[in-house]
């Protein structure tokens, strides 16, 4: 049996997603002041990392598949 060649692709939107879900995560705790380790981090870092975050698990996966359909 001959393996998937979209396999990869998928692997790459797949890290892609958890990457950015992470990114948001950190963002919310660093707004959340939840961890002591994180307390000297401003509130705008906290506000990037969440849009930044958002933006990568939502909008790069699209892009990306977007990008690799054109290609023959």
């Amino acid at each position: 049996m001959t393996p998937d060649p979209a396999l990869p692709r998928f692997m790459i939107l797949q890290a892609l997603r958890l990457s950015g879900a992470l990114i948001a995560l950190l963002g919310v705790v660093i707004l959340s002041h939840g961890q002591r380790w994180l307390a000297g981090v401003p509130d705008l870092v906290g506000a990037v990392l969440v849009v930044a975050g958002a933006a990568e698990f939502f909008a790069v996966p699209m892009l990306l598949a977007r990008a690799w359909k054109r290609r023959p």
